[in-house]
């Protein structure tokens, strides 16, 4: 047995027997959002405690959620899970840390990785309804909100100090953490780290399959037969995923002071990780396939390739020994505390300001193997010299909730200023540096029975968005002349580089506004001690993302080139769904029924090169 995990058991031997000897303490999970016990808001919220079975600080956030009812984990790699909720994803799910949202760049591309942190965690809460349009715009499938205890908003009645080793066989790998909560001199003070490598996934031999035709295709024939017989030797034999690992650091900090009056804190969340990211067929495929010279499909932008199968496999092969990972590096400041007034009108002010500085970095590594001397020969060292592709975002964000409750109504209101700095630069620029700014006001309002719970919010949304796009314009008369319309003389890819085309960039530059009020109502009514009704209706808004407006360019992650519109309107959904649930001892059961339809819904539509000149 691997010594690691040998580790790994003893100690959770020693933890398990040390938990045995003590009396459990009965636990009720309040939600952070609304300050209500979950049982109260059924079917609107899940909610997973921080030392549910389900959850591991190895985990990506979409796998630990996948098990719940209408989440499941768009996944892309082991490193890689966004979460999907009832079928909603990308920029319609927001990530929330402590009721601040997560400004990432995981809404930029299906390979990016949600930067939250999942270890040592209160909890994790799922919502959707009134009360989740207090903390974030355009949340039309809901939020997910991972909690922590990182500014203590209680003072510390102890010490606590935590230790934890694991170790997996399937992929070599192990992990260690440590916490560590006091308080000290009148000061909370706390301390997580976790430091976790893990290689590439072990899989049976010959799990990696191949398409048996694709040596039918004549571009494969270019590179002989006999070549493609070692490639897919090579890969039957191999018993690991290639591009499957994933490594992280990442460091909390925070300090804080209570009292009468409330709380004050500051918090310093630091984190770095690299992963790979696993051959995906098609992306990838289609993308490396167009870089080597396959002009027929080259131009084809947007979305769709006639000769998908064949990309597919081309890229396949040049994938093999190929490194595809990325690299992320986020630092992030939060200053928070909690003011209690008790006035006849103000009950308390919550206050926050977070400040972040993120990045990824896209990268290609190819290692030496046979057969690249000819593949020299015929496309020069334009594979070898793909330089990385760096996604920032630096954002500053802050704001107020203003509790105006009384004894028969929860009332909040909340006030919201975001600024948000998005560049892509580098090999995969498909979109030029973009600004935006946001303020939001939202409205809750509560009330509730023995029998019956309701609760109500509005919210207004003022979005900004600046940005620009690069028209492109090409000068070779020769090269036009040799590629007639198989080449694609408006994308300026690199492809047409290497053949010597002079580019011109002209710039054309957008200032968007968007104005959106969004709404939800949701009611709750016991129907005995067993069963209980939740209905909750919604109309919510959500202004377009800069990506949506100003992406221009070769999306290397999707193997398209994706054009954007800068004259989108915002999408408005309408919800309404139903949920019936029982709980009676240790039996519980959920079922919901739910429609949602979206107006001036976002996509990317296929085109092929044809279809693109048309309208162009």
């Amino acid at each position: 047995m691997n010594p690691r995990i040998k580790i790994a058991v003893l100690a959770t031997a020693i933890v398990s027997a040390n938990v045995l000897a003590n009396e459990i303490e009965e636990v009720i999970i309040t939600s952070s959002i609304n300050d209500q016990s979950t049982s109260s808001v059924k079917g609107a919220i899940h909610v997973l405690s921080g030392d549910s079975e389900e959850l591991s600080a190895t985990q990506s956030l979409g796998e630990s959620l996948d098990g719940l009812a209408g989440v499941y984990s768009a996944d892309y790699g082991a490193g890689v899970g966004q979460p999907v909720i009832r079928g909603m994803s990308g920029s319609r799910i927001r990530v929330l840390n402590n009721g601040k949202v997560v400004r990432d760049v995981a809404a930029i591309g299906a390979d990016h990785v949600n930067e939250v942190d999942m270890h040592n965690i209160e909890q994790i809460e799922i919502i959707r309804g009134p009360s989740s349009l207090l903390y974030a715009n355009g949340a039309i499938g809901g939020i997910v909100n991972i909690v922590d205890n990182t500014i203590a908003r209680e003072d510390f009645s102890e010490s606590e100090l935590k230790i934890g080793l694991e170790a997996q066989s399937v992929n070599d790998g192990d992990g260690q953490n440590l916490s560590y909560e006091n308080n000290l001199g009148g000061l909370n003070f706390s301390f997580a780290y976790k430091d976790s490598q893990f290689g590439n996934y072990d899989v049976p031999t010959g799990a990696i399959l191949h398409d048996e035709d694709h040596d039918e295709h004549e571009d494969h024939d270019e590179h002989g037969d006999e070549d493609h017989d070692e490639h897919d030797e090579h890969e039957e034999d191999m018993g690991f995923l290639s591009n499957s690992d994933f490594e992280n650091t990442s460091m909390r900090f925070g300090l804080s002071k209570t009292g009468d009056w409330g709380y004050v804190g500051v918090s310093i969340n630091r984190a770095e990780s690299i992963y790979g990211i696993p051959y995906h067929g098609e992306e990838h495929g289609d993308e490396h396939g167009d870089e080597h010279g396959d002009e027929e499909h080259e131009g084809e932008d947007h979305d769709e390739h006639e000769g998908e199968d064949h990309d597919e496999h081309e890229g396949h092969d040049e994938h093999e020994g190929e490194r595809i990972f990325s690299t992320t590096d986020s630092d992030v400041l939060n200053l928070e505390g909690s003011y209690i007034v008790n006035n006849s009108w103000l009950k308390k002010v919550d206050y926050f300001l977070r400040d972040t500085e993120y990045s990824l970095t896209e990268q290609h590594a190819e290692e030496e193997h046979e057969g690249e001397e000819h593949e020299g020969e015929e496309h020069g060292d334009e594979h070898h010299d793909e330089g990385p592709t760096v996604f920032s975002n630096d954002s500053t964000e802050y704001g107020a909730i203003f509790d105006i409750s009384s004894s028969d109504y929860s009332q909040k209101v909340s006030l919201n200023i975001a600024t948000e700095d998005v560049s892509i630069l580098g090999h995969e620029a498909f979109m030029n540096p973009t600004a935006s700014d946001e303020f939001t006001m939202g409205y809750y309002l509560a009330s509730e029975t023995d029998a019956l719970r309701w609760d109500i919010a509005v919210r207004h949304d003022q979005i900004r968005r600046k940005g620009s796009i690069t028209h492109m314009e090409h000068h070779d008369e020769d090269h036009d002349e040799d590629h007639d319309e198989d080449h694609d003389e408006d994308h300026g890819d690199d492809h047409d580089d290497d053949h010597g085309d002079e580019h011109e960039g002209e710039m054309e530059y957008f200032d968007r506004d968007f104005s959106g009020t969004s709404a939800a109502l949701g009611i709750s009514k016991n129907l005995n001690n067993e069963v209980s009704v939740n209905v909750t209706t919604s109309i919510v808004e959500r202004a377009p993302s800069a990506v949506e407006l100003f992406m221009n360019g070769a999306h290397l992650a999707t193997g398209k080139f994706e054009v954007g519109d800068v004259n989108l309107k915002s999408e408005v959904s309408t919800g309404f769904d139903v949920s019936i649930n029982y709980e009676k001892d240790d039996t519980y059961a959920i079922l919901s029924i739910f429609s949602t339809n979206v107006d001036d819904y976002i996509y990317l539509q296929g085109e092929t090169e044809e279809d693109h000149e048309e309208h162009d």
